[in-house]
């Protein structure tokens, strides 16, 4: 079996909500979900002049390949609403695979590890929660690492879902 770690977030709509969907999609036709970090909520990167996202990454097992895990995400994205209208934009569901086993792949649509990685706090902070210790396979730095040396200046913080009134 395989090990995967999938980022998935977006900053449309009811932003956990799509989470927790996407979470169940890629347990039921993926995979067995082995992990999860807490929800994490940043600014937009790269497009700032939109809402925040909320973001969280997966641990999974798999006995997919990654070109049949990548359309796999991709169908998921599309059966929960997504269309790609710019790039960097708003968005109700991204899925994008991070790491594949120790995986170095380079395809035309599917590079892995993800190489943005390291510059992205938003990815590393989730990351460094349920896999600390796990090295990048091309820079040879565990994740704990590369947060410490990510110099992506957006604030990231754990989410958590507003408390409800009982009145």
């Amino acid at each position: 079996m395989n090990k995967a770690y999938i980022l998935i977030g977006g900053n449309l709509g009811d932003r956990a909500n799509y989470l927790q969907a996407a979470q169940s999609l890629v347990e039921q036709k993926l995979g067995r979900l082995l992990q999860k970090s807490p929800i994490y909520e940043t600014a937009a990167w790269g497009k700032e002049d939109q809402p925040p996202f909320l973001n969280q990454v997966l641990w999974i097992e798999t006995s997919l390949d990654p070109l049949s895990l990548l359309n796999g995400l991709l169908h998921i994205e599309q059966v929960l609403g997504r269309y790609r209208a710019e790039k960097n934009g708003p968005r109700i569901i991204d899925l994008d695979i991070l790491f594949y086993n120790q995986w170095i792949l380079h395809l035309p649509g599917l590079e892995i590890p993800h190489p943005r990685i390291p510059q992205r706090r938003f990815v590393l902070a989730p990351m460094t929660d349920i896999a600390p210790d796990f090295r990048h396979p091309v820079l040879n730095k565990s994740m704990s690492e590369l947060l410490a040396l990510c110099t992506d200046p957006l604030i990231v913080h754990k989410w958590e879902p507003p408390v409800q009134n009982k009145d």
